[in-house]
């Protein structure tokens, strides 16, 4: 407890509040209670201050028998809507918000809780609020994100046209205090029968039920020719799409059925029923007032819950909190099965672990002839015609180079093929010609001016830039010239040296200033320029300059195929590409290579943007060792508070790499 009191001490308008379930003295939980404005303790209140208790759990009558011996005000705590992968009882996650009331539980319709007066009173007519809750709603069903999210978005859902029924755990206090009892469950599946003869029903069990660790209130009992259990692991969004009506008493679901665009019917009190958007078995007088499901969806996910940042440890918005948990479902999903992977450098063999091992181990193999699991292959050494996740180093990488072993905050895992192999499709020129989804926009452009803010770039190595001469400047970056890139992207123009030609032919009054690639400048890869050959057409020799500084003062990039060429579209430079990189034939760079004809679209930059740097990568926090979205990767890269491998570290480093190589056998 002596952080509390320290924290007490830092920020007096923190609120002490006293907890008697030991499920408070996990950090996560009062890490969020800290960020809500309160300081959580052990012992007994004074005046002034509160007590804590889970909701209507067993174990708040602890807390209520204290409150009410002194006086204390109680303080009702509960999961937010998006929590987490799994149930809260199937593994230890941290969930990713609260509900903090101070008032009730939203669940009991006995006396208004916090969200039920904010959907009562708040005005919830603020147009940037309501734009918000609109991206909201959109952007969970495209990314089908639910409660929880242990299920499998590629298991196909039933045939469409049925009636979904949704069943509870049994003993749930949101039934209980909801108004219903076992048998208002079997009224439901009743009048659903009844109102739809000759239709299909489903009864979509709980997760928590299909897991094995509590009983649902219906079972094979209650089935017969067409109403059926539906146990399978299916996407809710994708069930809910198939459904030609939804009867529930107090599920999460129903909230999701309404925002899934249904007027379910509804048979318990839950804090959602009541506002004109559910049809009413068991109306509460006192909720008068009528809705949009805009209004619903603001007050429940925006400002009812405490979200929490776990990567940075801060309260959040809840568009940071979907971002989170974005990063972690995709993880989940792509993972779950565990792989096979080969071409993995030793070193790199724990930052595999650590970036695709999360749910099963990675199992290093040789030969990938044969494989009961997904092959996970270093994208440059990929045995050709197989099925394989092709593995690369994203684009905002690290502080230093891979070449001296510093570990990546991204990679990139296509099942298509590979980002820089313009020779056949890949999983990135896919979702660059997609629309980004729901607000997808917005968050390309704070990214891009966070990257431009902080000057980050893949490697973000240190140098100065010499003195530039006044007149129109044009950056050639150089490459490592045996690079996959070179090899598969380029035609005739395949060296530093025939660019530097053909950037001074093209461009016989520019200033041209030269910058070596850092792994051909660390002596460590192919591509070297004699300094007097370099500066027979170039004017400047930038050499261990820094990229960001040297492209905020050019004009103009020439390259064949370097990432510094994406950089410069983020920063508004004119950008000619004499190979074909991922970002080039989508008309946004003049290009001497002709395109593959499979290259279509035309994105404008924030949609590029969005595919190259939010869609396609993975980011790792290496702080919170969790996947993270590349908001927390470019924090991490502009604080460099990042571990960098000293001489002696490499050694270790590989001794990781062993260990990591046999992680399957004891996890």
């Amino acid at each position: 407890m002596a952080e509390d009191a320290r924290t007490d001490a830092a920020g007096s308008d923190l609120r002490r509040l006293f907890f008697y379930n030991g499920g408070f003295l996990r950090e996560d939980l009062r890490a969020i209670l800290r960020a809500g404005g309160y300081a959580p303790r052990i012992g007994l209140p004074k005046a002034g201050d509160k007590v804590a208790v889970w909701g209507r759990s067993p174990y708040a009558a602890r807390g209520e028998t204290i409150a009410a011996k002194y006086g204390a005000p109680i303080v009702r705590i509960e999961d937010a809507f998006l929590r987490s992968i799994h149930p809260g009882r199937a593994a230890k996650e941290t969930p990713l918000g609260l509900l903090i009331d101070e008032n009730g539980v939203h669940f009991d319709a006995s006396t208004p809780s916090k969200l039920e007066n904010l959907l009562a009173k708040h005005p919830l007519d603020d147009t940037d609020l309501l734009n918000r809750a609109r991206d909201g709603m959109a952007r969970l069903k495209q990314l089908e994100l639910s409660k929880y999210n242990n299920f499998d978005p590629l298991i196909p859902p039933p045939d469409p046209g049925y009636v979904l029924v949704i069943d509870q755990t049994e003993g749930d206090a949101s039934v209980t205090y909801g108004g219903a009892t076992p048998a208002t469950f079997r009224e439901m599946l009743a009048t659903a029968q009844i109102e739809h003869p000759g239709q299909r029903i489903l009864i979509k069990t709980h997760p928590e039920t299909r897991a094995g660790l509590r009983r649902g209130y219906f079972g094979p009992e209650h089935c017969d020719a067409r109403t059926k259990l539906m146990t399978d692991p299916v996407s809710p969004w994708a069930l809910l799409e198939g459904a030609i009506a939804v009867y529930c008493v107090s599920s999460q679901l129903g909230l999701e059925a309404i925002f899934a665009g249904h007027k379910p019917r509804i048979f318990g009190q839950p804090f959602y029923a009541g506002w004109g958007l559910t049809q009413d078995e068991n109306p509460v007088p006192r909720r008068r007032r009528k809705l949009t499901r805009a209004q619903l969806f603001a007050a429940a996910y925006i400002l009812a819950p405490t979200w929490f940042d776990p990567c940075r440890k801060r309260e959040c918005h809840f568009e940071e909190a979907v971002d989170q948990l974005e990063a972690e479902v995709c993880a989940f999903r792509a993972d779950r099965d565990g792989y096979n992977a080969g071409g993995i450098r030793l070193w790199k063999r724990k930052h595999m672990q650590a970036f695709f091992g999360r749910h099963a181990p990675v199992r290093f193999i040789k030969d990938a002839t044969s494989s009961e699991r997904p092959l996970l292959w270093w994208a440059g050494q990929a045995p050709p015609d197989r099925p394989l996740v092709h593995v690369e180093d994203g684009f905002l990488r690290s502080r230093g180079l891979g070449a001296e072993l510093v570990p990546p905050l991204s990679l990139v895992a296509d099942r298509s093929g590979i980002y820089y192999d313009p020779t056949r499709p890949s999983d990135l020129e896919a979702l660059i010609a997609q629309e980004p989804p729901a607000g997808g926009r917005i968050r390309a452009e704070r990214l891009i001016a966070k990257i431009r803010a902080a000057k980050l770039s893949k490697y973000n190595i240190s140098g100065t830039v010499p003195a530039l001469p006044e007149g129109r400047r044009i950056l050639v970056p150089g490459q490592v010239e045996d690079d996959a890139s070179i090899r598969l992207g380029t035609d005739k123009i395949n060296t530093n040296l025939a660019l530097l030609q053909a950037a001074r032919a093209a461009n016989p009054d520019a200033i041209l200033i030269y910058k070596p690639h850092p792994d051909v400048e660390a002596g460590l890869r192919k591509g070297h320029i004699a300094p007097d050959t370099a500066l027979q057409f170039a004017d400047i020799l930038a050499d261990r300059a820094d990229p960001i500084s040297l492209l905020e003062n050019v004009d103009e990039v020439w390259t064949m195929t370097s990432l510094l060429g994406f950089e410069a579209l983020l920063r508004g430079k004119k950008v000619t590409c004499a190979g074909m990189p991922f970002y080039a034939g989508w008309g946004l760079t003049h290009d001497l290579m002709q395109a593959p004809a499979r290259r279509q679209a035309r994105p404008d930059l924030l949609q590029l943007a969005y595919a190259v740097l939010i869609a396609y990568p993975r980011y790792y926090d290496p702080v919170s060792q969790r996947p993270c979205p590349p908001e927390v990767a470019v924090d991490r890269l502009a604080s460099g508070n990042l571990p960098h491998p000293s001489a002696a570290n490499r050694l270790l480093s590989k001794l990781q790499g062993i260990f990591a190589s046999a992680a399957w056998l004891w996890r």
